[in-house]
Formats: structure tokens, sequence, C-alpha cells
């Protein structure tokens, strides 16, 4: 049994957060034993996780050997009018009530920020956010205190940050009292092989599709390919990462704050590799975009400096992909509601595959469909104009040839090779505007339109074959925009310092294929 002093009347204060998006708000909790008619009070706008923690802590602290005296025990989360959500106050509250006990001495607890969720038996589980709110708790000049199992991921935050990461909460009393000490944890990174990534030598034939494949890489542009049922549009996006440049520390950071608040930090260890999400096309708008009752991130903030593919693109409900639109344009996801503003970052590159009518058949040689043009007229028009306004590069992908399909297998160009290019083509970028002063832009797609009117300037031939495509297609500013982007990143791959007419006629080709904008 643990030694007790009780500060009966006195106020215990133990730091956590609240989070709002990927923000970490700090919330302070404040325990007071007093005498009175013995119950458990619990206030500061707490959700359902929140207020059943007092039953979790009550367990926890008789499993460690300390009751709860028959006392009115009052909990407050401050801010009062800040609503709290999710498991991870258990462990906060427990040490506020500790402490309030004297179990755990007030000055140990002054200089550390505490979250996780506590099991009946005393022990500490993993919760999610805990890399955001040791990165808040650093800002704060506060230590950390949080379980074993998100240990790793709280190291990243830096090397003089305070961490204790203890897997019960008796262990955890024992290192605050100077009784058994535990060791500091350390960060862990996933690193990925390049074997371990599908390879584009797999993919045969396609050669088009190959090609565009590397634009869309280079540049991070927007890509739709169409084509019949097994012509390999989801084997060409699979491989995609492939080619794909590793996260930069920044881009680490960044979508490793996202995961960590989904929960999706497997050991607290971060990768190195670009995200790739695939959703199915029953996604609802919650689940692709963010929401739901805890507005959890969705796989559009998931996909944040990676992919988001999309296959069978037109069963997607027409409302959720609309809902993409604003992503896609500003690299922002905002979820509105009554009570709270929650935004996450979502600059995501979009990947999307669609069959070109319901049967998928239509325009194969030898198919004849029953329905006619309608069968794709119809199939297409799924998808709204402004969202297919916002995809830079679409490509037919036809059905193999027999040749191509017996063909033997490693002849095609590797992803090793590809990937060299690519990297390549994307430090020209970063060079280019980091010179222009923005470092934060890194690649062609992610430059506003003022910086590539003023950076992006094809010579006089170039400029009258935009033109003439702009005035004849009726092309949108966006679609031109546009054309001029990926028209820079062709000329990025194939090392030219100007913009010439062959870039604007390929990055034409691509962009046509959507129809007029």
């Amino acid at each position: 049994m643990l030694l007790l002093g009780a500060k009966i009347d006195m106020v215990t204060r133990v730091a956590t957060i609240a989070f709002q998006g990927i923000e970490a708000v700090p919330v302070d909790v404040q325990a007071q034993i007093a005498p009175g008619f013995p119950g458990f009070i619990l206030v500061g706008l707490p959700d359902k996780a929140v207020r059943e923690s007092g039953e979790r802590v009550r367990a926890a602290l008789a499993a460690s050997g300390l009751g709860l005296p028959p006392k009115r025990i009052t909990i407050n989360l401050a801010p009062a009018d800040l609503p709290k959500e999710g498991s991870h106050y258990d462990l906060p509250l427990a040490l506020a009530l500790m402490g309030a006990l004297g179990a755990i001495p007030q000055d140990a607890l002054d200089s550390f920020m505490a979250l996780g969720e506590l099991g009946l038996d005393g022990r500490l589980a993993h919760v999610g956010g805990v890399l955001p709110a040791a990165i808040a708790a650093q800002a704060r000049g506060l230590g950390m205190i949080c379980p074993a199992a998100s240990g790793p991921e709280a190291a990243w935050a830096g090397e003089d940050i305070d961490i204790i990461a203890a897997d019960s909460l008796l262990a955890l009393a024992n290192h605050l009292t100077g009784h058994q000490l535990q060791a500091r944890p350390q960060p862990r990174k996933l690193t990925a092989a390049p074997g371990d990534l599908p390879d584009l030598a797999d993919v045969r034939g396609q050669a088009i599709a190959r090609r565009a494949l590397e634009i869309a890489a280079a540049g991070n542009h927007n890509l739709l390919m169409i084509g019949p049922p097994g012509s390999g549009k989801s084997m060409l996006a699979a491989r995609l990462p492939s080619i794909l440049p590793p996260l930069s520390p920044r881009e680490l950071l960044d979508v490793s704050m996202i995961q960590s608040i989904a929960g999706e930090l497997s050991g607290g260890a971060l990768s190195d590799r670009r995200p790739f999400r695939a959703p199915h096309h029953s996604a609802s708008m919650a689940a692709l975009v963010g929401g739901g009752l805890r507005v959890r991130p969705g796989e559009a903030s998931l996909a944040h400096n990676g992919v988001l593919f999309l296959d069978e693109l037109p069963e997607f409900s027409p409302g959720v992909l609309d809902s993409l639109r604003q992503p896609l344009e500003s690299g922002e996801t905002v979820i509105a509601r009554a009570n709270a503003r929650v935004s996450y970052p979502s600059r995501f590159q979009l990947v999307a595959a669609m069959n070109p009518c319901k049967c998928g058949l239509a325009g194969t040689p030898g198919h004849t469909c029953k329905r006619g043009v309608a069968c794709a007229a119809d199939y297409q028009a799924r998808v709204s104009g402004p969202f297919l306004d916002r995809i830079d590069i679409r490509i037919d992908v036809p059905a193999l040839s027999a040749a191509e399909m017996i063909a033997p297998a490693g002849e095609a160009e590797a992803s090793v090779s590809v990937a060299a290019r690519v990297a390549a083509a994307r430090e020209r970028q970063r060079q280019r505007y980091e010179a222009a002063g923005h470092p934060e832009i890194l690649t062609n797609a992610a430059a506003p339109t003022a910086l590539v009117e003023k950076l992006i300037e094809p010579d006089f031939d170039s400029r009258n074959l935009l033109m003439q495509a702009a005035e004849r297609f009726n092309l949108s500013a966006r679609a031109y925009h546009r054309v001029l982007k990926v028209a820079r990143t062709l000329a990025d791959l194939a090392g030219s310092e100007k913009v010439a007419r062959p870039h604007i006629a390929e990055a034409l080709s691509y962009r046509l294929n959507l129809g007029a904008g």
C-alpha cells in the first residue's frame, strides 16, 4: 500500500491538452478532495469517454494500492467552456488525485504534461496525439508523462524534453517519488527499403501511362487514368510511391502529427515513406474529408504530403467527390461545427482511375455497347466539371495486346531509375522556389498562381501555342495555369531552364483530354 498524507481542501493541478485538429490546446486538470457527502464530480464540458474516466481512475488507483477516501471529490477541466473529448484524460485525472492524496508530491507534477488511458488494473494504454502533445509540452517548457507504448513517439519532440514513459500507474508513482526510475525512451524510425514497394518493372507495355506517372510524381500533379478493366490502372497507381522521394524532415513531422491524432503510428515509430491512401468508393464524406463526433482527420488529411488514390472514381458519391474541391485547391480541410472550427493539412496528390463507361469496354476494339455513346456519357457525367478542372493530367490506358501480355517480365525500366529522375526534377523545383524566397514550396503543383506567372516564362512560340489552345478549347484560368505548371515540370525533367514549345504541347495533350476547360 502507498503511504498517504491527504491534503484535504487543497487543489492539485496537472497539465494536459485538448485537441483541435492537430493543434494542442492547454487544459488544466484541477482536483479537490473536501469534506462532505461522498461523491465523484467531474466538470468542464467532458464528453462520455471523459465522464467514464471516473470509474477507470477509481479502479486503477485501487489496483495500485491507493483507495479514494469517503469525501467529496471534485475534478475541474479548465477552461470550462472548451469541450473535452477522449480517453487521454485518464492519466492526468489519476495523477491529480494522487497529488491531492499525498501519494505524489505536487512539485513533481508541476513541470510535466500528462496524457494516457488507464486500464482497470492500473496499466497505461497508448492514446493518439502524443506527438503533437509532446511538441506542445516542449513549447511550454514542460516535460511529458505518457504510456510506455507512446514513449518513442513522444521522444521525437526533441532531446531536451524530459519524458517519463511508464507501463503502469504504480511504476509511474515509483519514478515520481524516486523509488524506481524509468529510462528515457528513444525515438524510433521505420526506413523503407527500395524492394519493399511494388516496382514499375512489373508493368508491361503502357509507355504513355508510365510517362504520365513520372510527370505526375515529378511535379506532384493530379492524375486521372481512364481505361477498361484489367488494363493496369490500379497497378500503375500502386507503384507511384516507389518513384516518389522520401519525406523531408518537415514533411515527416507534419504527416506524423496527423497520423498521431488518428492513432495510426505503429509502435510510436515514424516512417519517411509517403502516405498512400486508397479508400473504397463507398466511403462517406466524413471518412474522406474528416468529421464525425470527435472531428477526426479523414483520408484526405491522412494522405497529406502523399497520395490519395480513388479507384472507380464515378462510383463515389458526387457530394463526396465535390467535398475534395476545397482541399485540392487550398491544401487544407476545414470542418465547421456549431461549437468548433477544425482544420487539418490536406496537401495530397490525387490519383484517380475509372472505366470509360458502365460496362467498362467503351472504345475497346471489337466491342459494341448496347447503349451506344450514352453509356460512356452518362457514366462520366457522374464526375462534376469543377472537380475534373482540378486534375492536371488525364490519360487513356488501353487494354494490353496479346503480344504485350506474353512479353517476358523485367524488360521495363525499374522504379529506381525513374525515381532518380523524379528526385532530380524535384530538387530543381526546390532550388527555384527557394531562390525566389519561397522555401516552403517544394513542387510546381504547390506554387500559387502569382508565382507561376512570375517564374514560369514560356518563349514566344510557346506562349502563342498556349494562347491559341486557350481560345480554341475555352480553357479556364485554373486550367491555363495548371498547363503552365505541367509544362514547367516537363522542362525540369528534361533539365531545361526555359519552358519551350514541346513542353507546352505535351502538357496541353494531357489537359485537353479533359474536354473543354
